[in-house]
């Protein structure tokens, strides 16, 4: 006898990336950043004295709060720290979103988003993106139409890399009716001659939401840590109601502050990226791929027409091999790797075997 509800028992939960169980093997599979965290957090952890974890740690994480609140130029009620980025998302589903009420998103997206819809019962309502990766230009007229009260958008976009200019942000926050939570996880790694920046927007616009998180700029990905930027009324039933009590452990409060003082450490890991992502673009396509123009530390190259192997058989071979890198089975995914930007070692033997499986 089931004593689920009926929703939960219908749908399917998230499939996470695969995890390597040798040291041989190298993860391109889960965007993760390719180097360490800064130094500050390796001296952070060490100093801290195990007897702080006998007590209750500080409730809304203010300390952090306060340093990125000034990071960002915002005031600490513009801001609620969370247990990584998808726990920013499920309180805003929570909040937001009445079971039976529209959840929006576009098509593809992250694949959490349906799942976290799917909990909350709601009715989810898909925007398909064009070929090239773009909201069509009546985005915000097709959610108010199907009553949607929280629709998500990764920017730049996941699978594919693609930014959303901030003008195209504007016009769909100014336009839509309900709450739009821009899922910025890999903003950190747009290139900073774009100039792009969104947290002006917030100030604009009362039904924005900016999702940031540690896991990938600062290499943090292991500790769960992220936070949400927003107008004050939409942070604080965030703040005071819906968020676990004592959401963020006193060890990740002490560790993210340090990643934060340090944040020029980070800074040159991103610029690093960024050129090994051009690096590996550029192999990619000697080899025949084709991958849209990435702002993210990942790339989404299509397996060329008449390839000795498809997307899928090319998955497999490089699994066999001891690379990872992620496969989607649906249209319009299907022809198509992500592969996360590792390391200049890391992304020749990807490069290498990919040319030795092409050739046969």
């Amino acid at each position: 006898m089931s004593h689920e509800r009926a929703n939960i028992r219908r749908m399917a939960g998230y499939t996470w990336g695969e995890q390597p169980d040798d040291a041989r093997t190298i993860k391109l599979n889960t965007n993760e950043n390719p180097y360490p965290p800064a130094p500050g957090v390796q001296t952070a952890l060490r100093g801290i004295d195990v007897a702080v974890l006998r007590t209750y740690p500080q409730p809304t994480a203010d300390r952090l709060r306060d340093r990125l609140a000034a990071l960002h130029g915002i005031d600490r009620g513009q801001l609620i720290v969370t247990h990584g980025g998808d726990e920013a998302l499920r309180l805003a589903m929570t909040t937001f979103v009445d079971p039976g009420a529209a959840f929006g998103m576009a098509d593809p997206s992250y694949s959490l988003y349906p799942v976290l819809a799917e909990i909350q019962d709601a009715r989810i309502v898909r925007i398909p993106l064009d070929d090239a990766w773009q909201l069509p230009a009546d985005c915000a007229a097709q959610l108010n139409a199907a009553h949607v009260r929280l629709a998500c958008i990764v920017n730049p976009h996941a699978p594919s890399g693609v930014l959303l200019d901030r003008g195209t942000i504007a016009r769909l926050a100014e336009g839509f009716h309900g709450v739009l939570l821009v899922d910025e996880a890999y903003v950190d790694f747009v290139d900073p001659a774009r100039g792009h920046d969104l947290v002006p927007l917030v100030h604009r616009f009362d039904n924005l939401l900016l999702l940031r998180t540690f896991s990938k700029g600062y290499s943090l990905a292991g500790l769960r840590l992220g936070y949400l930027i927003g107008a004050a009324p939409l942070i604080e039933p965030l703040v005071t109601k819906t968020r676990d009590s004592y959401n963020i452990d006193a060890i990740s409060q002490l560790l993210g502050e340090a990643a934060v003082v340090e944040r020029a450490y980070a800074e040159e890991t991103w610029r690093r990226v960024r050129e090994d992502r051009a690096r590996l673009r550029a192999g990619l396509e000697q080899l025949g791929f084709v991958a849209p123009d990435s702002e993210t530390n990942f790339l989404l190259p299509r397996v060329p027409a008449g390839s000795l192997l498809c997307a899928a058989e090319l998955y497999a071979a490089l699994k066999s091999r001891g690379i990872l890198v992620r496969h989607f089975p649906v249209p319009p995914l299907a022809d198509a790797l992500r592969i996360t930007v590792g390391t200049t070692e890391q992304n020749q033997r990807l490069l290498d075997t990919l040319q030795l499986l092409q050739s046969g």
